[in-house]
């Protein structure tokens, strides 16, 4: 007579599809210990033809193309459509016929370890699949509906097959020749669409991550760019930075010290320009601090700290950048120097000053206010 450790390990051993048939090969052995495993395994095979049934339900678009002599059916989904800030990032994904892949369904509905895990089954399995980022600058200009068309169209034209028919989570995509069909809800009711929602949802989340580190006081890898309470009171106490979407935070009144900051590097950069300064970068953020601007002018590289005052009784601006500050500006500045490879420019850190005096503004630029040796 077997073991109950042999008739374990032969369960442990058995595909799930015949599990059914070693379940009633043994359901006659009265051991208190083969019908706790005929049960546990009852429980799992039950489990398992659950998920097999919605995988079928899941596949019925796929297989309304098929029918119709479609073999590249590309399902496409969106991810980031409602963030304060960076960017709406698409998938389109082109799976085998009739590919199952377990528990891929709707990414809002994993948790983002079986989203991970997911996301590497489905970039081996697929046929292909490509990727569309549109950033917020782009949203900001045409619009969040208008990007996510444009990053669906990039995200078929990456895709290293040419799908013959594409299905798409709720939209009609415009503008191109491939036959579509939009379904509502689309990411619960096709596996190709499923599977598009969890690449773009692991990319974009991945890219957010990244922006975090970039830019830390918004807590983007918690967040990713959603409108947390969290993320709002950093809007207000720190102002926007580079990936905000300025057209979804019109709403959100900064702080009054912070708005202050805004209107005078507005101004700097403007009395910059006229000076021919080139303006490379502004609020560049990294863990050590942040740089209100970064120009260049032939061969200098100008890092400028901007003030922003209502008095003169401070002294003159070089003065109001303490040694601390200075020290984060500089450890700030060598992240972009390293960043962007520069080896050739010189390097200066200058302040800006704007004055509002009886409801007037005025400008006054140090150059070389403090001096710091480069690594």
């Amino acid at each position: 007579m077997e073991t109950i450790h042999e008739i374990k390990e032969k369960f442990s051993n058995t595909s799930p599809e015949n599990i059914t048939n070693l379940i009633h090969f043994y359901h006659s052995d009265t051991r208190k210990g083969v019908q706790n495993i005929l049960s546990q395994y009852q429980k799992k095979q039950e489990a398992f033809q659950k998920e097999q049934h919605r995988l079928e339900t899941m596949l019925q678009f796929e297989r309304e193309c098929y029918k119709q002599g479609y073999t590249f059916v590309a399902g496409i989904d969106e991810v980031g459509r409602g963030p304060l800030a960076g960017p709406v990032v698409t998938a389109a994904v082109i799976l085998p016929e009739n590919c199952k892949i377990e528990f891929v369904n709707d990414s809002k509905k994993l948790s983002a370890k079986k989203r991970e895990e997911l996301y590497h089954i489905i970039c081996q399995k697929a046929i292909s699949y490509g990727i569309g980022v549109v950033s917020s600058e782009q949203i900001d200009k045409i619009n969040i509906l208008q990007a996510t068309y444009e990053a669906m169209k990039e995200a078929i034209s990456n895709l290293s097959v040419t799908p013959q028919f594409i299905l798409v989570d709720a939209v009609h995509i415009p503008n191109i020749t491939i036959p579509q069909k939009g379904i509502i809800g689309g990411d619960g009711k096709s596996i190709s669409i499923a599977a598009a929602s969890i690449i773009a949802k692991v990319t974009r989340d991945k890219m957010m991550k990244k922006f975090a580190t970039l830019y830390p006081a918004y807590a983007f890898e918690k967040n990713k760019g959603y409108g947390s309470e969290e993320h709002i009171h950093a809007i207000k106490q720190h102002g926007l930075c580079a990936i905000h979407r300025k057209s979804f935070v019109k709403n959100i009144q900064v702080s009054e010290n912070r708005a202050k900051g805004t209107k005078g590097e507005e101004i700097a950069v403007k009395e910059m320009k006229k000076a021919g300064y080139t303006i490379l970068e502004r609020n560049f953020r990294r863990a050590s601090g942040e740089i209100d601007i970064i120009a260049q002018k032939e061969n200098m590289l100008v890092f400028t700290e901007v003030k922003f005052r209502q008095t003169e009784k401070n002294g003159i601006p070089c003065e109001a950048v303490t040694k601390e500050k200075q020290k984060r500006i500089a450890e700030t500045a060598q992240y972009y120097i390293a960043e962007n490879n520069i080896s050739t420019l010189d390097i200066r850190f200058d302040v800006a000053e704007v004055l509002k005096k009886q409801s007037k503004f005025y400008f006054r630029y140090t150059e070389n206010a403090y001096f710091l040796e480069r690594k």
